[in-house]
C-alpha cells in the first residue's frame, strides 16, 4: 500500500511542474507545502472513490466540480466542472475548459487528478455526478476522440457568458453542450446542443449582478462580458450562466444521472 501511495504521489508531484493554465500569468505565488499537500490529498482520495466506483459499477466518467472561488455570495457551493473520464491506459484524466490567464479566451485541457485539483482551490472539496450507462458510453466515445471533444468549444471566453448565447463560451457551458453533441449524433452546432439542453428542460442559475459590479468586471477584467446577455434581462440584473450547481441539479432531474456525491478532506 505505501509502494502504491508513494507512487502517485510522485506523478501528483510531476504534474504540478506543468504550466499553471487557467491562472493570471503574472509570475505565480509559491504556493504553501500544506496547500500542495491538501491538494494531493483530494486528488489522491477522488481516485480512489473512482477507482471503487469503476470497480463496482464500471463507471467510465464522472462530471467532475471543485471549489476554485468563494461563489457563497451567489449562493453556489462549486466555481468549476470537467469529465473525469477513463483512458485506454487506465489513467483518470480530466477533459475541461480553462480560461487562458485571464485573458478573453480560453483552451481545452486533459490533466491529470493532481493538477485538476492543484489550481488554488478555495476548499478542499470535491464532487461528482456518476452518469447513466448510456450517458456515460455516448460521453467516453466523445472524449476519446479529439475531434469531437473539440466540435463545441471556442475561444472566445466570458465568466459569466448567456447560456443560450454562441458569442462567448465559459468552461461549465462548454462541458454540457459537449454533453449535448455525444448524446445526439446529428448535433454539429452550438446552436443544436443548446436546443437539445432546453428540449431536456436544463435551467441556468440566474445571478442578480447590480450594473455597477457589471460595469467593474467589465473595466477591470478582460474575461468578463455582458454584451451577449438580452438587454431586457441585463437591464433587469438578471444574469443568466452556467453553474456546477445548476447542472448538479438539472442531471438526475432529467434522469442523465445519479445524485451528486462530495468528497471533503
Amino acid at each position: 500500500m505505501k509502494i502504491i501511495r508513494s507512487a502517485f504521489v510522485a506523478l501528483l508531484a510531476a504534474a504540478a511542474m506543468h504550466a499553471h493554465a487557467g491562472r493570471s500569468c503574472d509570475a505565480p505565488k509559491p504556493s504553501a507545502p500544506q496547500m500542495i499537500m491538501q491538494g494531493m490529498n483530494l486528488a489522491e482520495k477522488t481516485w480512489r472513490a473512482l477507482e471503487a466506483e469503476h470497480t463496482k459499477s464500471g463507471a467510465k466518467v464522472v462530471v467532475l466540480a471543485r471549489a476554485g472561488q468563494d461563489l457563497s455570495k451567489y449562493g453556489l457551493r462549486y466555481s468549476h466542472l470537467g469529465f473525469a473520464y477513463k483512458a485506454q491506459d487506465g489513467r483518470w484524466l480530466v477533459a475541461h475548459k480553462l480560461n487562458t490567464c485571464g485573458t478573453a479566451e480560453a483552451s481545452l485541457y486533459r490533466q491529470g487528478l493532481g493538477e485538476f485539483f492543484l489550481d488554488d482551490l478555495f476548499r478542499f472539496e470535491a464532487t461528482w455526478v456518476v452518469p447513466t450507462k448510456e450517458v456515460q458510453d455516448k460521453l467516453h466515445a466523445a472524449l476519446l476522440n479529439e475531434a469531437r471533444t473539440k466540435a463545441m468549444h471556442i475561444k472566445p471566453y466570458s465568466m459569466v457568458s448567456y447560456v443560450w448565447g454562441t458569442k462567448y463560451q465559459q468552461s461549465n457551458q462548454w462541458a454540457i453542450e459537449t454533453l449535448a453533441a455525444a448524446m445526439e449524433p446529428s448535433i454539429r452546432t452550438r446552436d443544436q446542443a443548446q436546443a437539445w439542453l432546453q428540449f431536456k428542460n436544463y435551467q441556468p442559475t440566474v445571478l442578480n449582478i447590480k450594473p455597477l459590479t457589471r460595469l467593474g468586471g467589465r473595466i477591470t477584467q478582460a474575461n468578463v462580458e455582458f454584451d451577449d446577455h438580452p438587454a431586457k434581462k441585463r437591464f433587469s440584473d438578471r444574469i443568466e450562466s452556467v453553474t456546477v450547481d445548476s447542472v448538479f441539479e438539472w442531471m438526475p432531474r432529467a434522469g442523465l444521472g445519479a445524485a451528486p456525491v462530495a468528497l471533503k478532506l
